[in-house]
């Protein structure tokens, strides 16, 4: 006998899977959703990263396409749920949940076959559609997966259904549609809103980064790491290397936001002068040359040309106007002046022979 839900609607299973190959030798994610009832496949997002605003935007835009479930089990991962941090703490994801009237349910640790129709379903979109097959770009996966889970919800038999497809059962569904806020009217012509405060921190060796004495948890495989904070939205945002790692409820109250901004505004690194810096190109492994040794960049950088610049004796380096890596300075000194002298990198090489 398998265990359901008694009617469409009633609860979502979403997870996130693997399983799509680019050209480019990436592989992107797939967010998931089944509706425990039907069977119903109502969302199957490819995103470069499954990180928790891709995510959260992949369960947007299934709301807006079939409603509001009244119920969401996922597992215990980081993009769901901040339950189960060293602090608990409401992630995106639990918020949106929240403020839709949805019970979020998690599953127990290290038990899979809770959400076993969804995992059930990666298996067949892997199985029957997958394999074998690279993609030019996420958009050509996304149109083909979307063709493949139409003919999945209308057409395709369903053996636990008595060989009927999904959208017969789901059809039945009252759902409850989206009620999203208004959009904020953007800021007349010529009156930029006031920017987002964004600030520097190092990571503690315990993995969590200061803000105005309030620990924010980032990891502690980041330590030692420069992060930025982003402050928005009743948010607090951490990046590194251009990539979000994670995302906090602000803990600081609304009124201490000017002062965020003005910390933001006093350490916001200086640009160096154009005649201390060069230009370097981030090879594959996600590093650069300078003055004869490797300086580490980031993975998101690959293949971008960024400025490297000294500051005493540390190396900053630039990207967009924006410091992303600061590294103690461990290039022999005396290559320093080889480094300026040919500040575009190493010139073309013409063999007389």
């Amino acid at each position: 006998k398998r265990w359901e839900r008694s009617r469409a609607m009633e609860l979502w299973q979403m997870d996130i899977t693997l399983g799509v190959r680019l050209q480019d030798g990436s592989r992107p994610s797939i967010v998931t959703g089944i509706d425990d009832h039907s069977r119903f496949c109502v969302s199957a997002k490819v995103v470069a990263r499954a990180t928790a605003r891709p995510v959260c935007d992949a369960l947007l835009e299934a709301m807006r396409r079939h409603g509001v479930p009244e119920a969401i089990l996922s597992d215990n991962g980081k993009v769901f749920t901040g339950r189960f941090g060293p602090r608990q703490s409401e992630v995106r994801f639990d918020r949106i949940c929240r403020e839709h009237g949805i019970r979020h349910l998690l599953t127990a640790p290290a038990s899979p076959t809770t959400t076993g129709k969804v995992e059930r379903f990666h298996k067949t979109l892997k199985r029957e559609f997958l394999d074998g097959k690279v993609f030019a770009s996420i958009a050509e996966a996304q149109a083909a997966i979307d063709a493949w889970v139409h003919d999945y919800n209308h057409c395709r038999e369903h053996q636990s259904l008595g060989n009927r497809p999904p959208a017969e059962r789901f059809a039945t569904a009252h759902p409850t549609p989206l009620e999203e806020s208004e959009p904020v009217a953007p800021a007349p012509e010529g009156e930029p809103g006031p920017p987002a405060p964004r600030l520097l921190r190092r990571v503690l060796v315990d993995g969590k980064v200061s803000l105005l004495n309030f620990k924010y948890h980032v990891g502690r495989y980041l330590a030692g790491q420069s992060v930025e904070l982003v402050c928005h939205d009743g948010l607090v945002e951490v990046f590194h290397d251009a990539v979000l790692v994670a995302t906090h409820a602000r803990r600081h109250l609304p009124e201490q936001e000017e002062r965020v901004l003005k910390q933001a505004l006093a350490a916001a690194p200086k640009r160096p002068a154009s005649d201390r810096v060069v230009v370097r190109k981030v090879d594959r492994n996600g590093s650069v040359s300078f003055a004869g040794a490797n300086y580490r960049v980031g993975n998101a950088f690959r293949g971008r040309q960024v400025e490297v610049s000294l500051a005493g004796d540390t190396v900053p380096i630039w990207s967009d106007d924006r410091i992303i890596r600061t590294h103690a300075a461990r290039h022999d000194r005396r290559k320093e002046h080889g480094a300026f002298a040919n500040p575009g990198g190493r010139p073309d090489r013409i063999n007389a022979a």
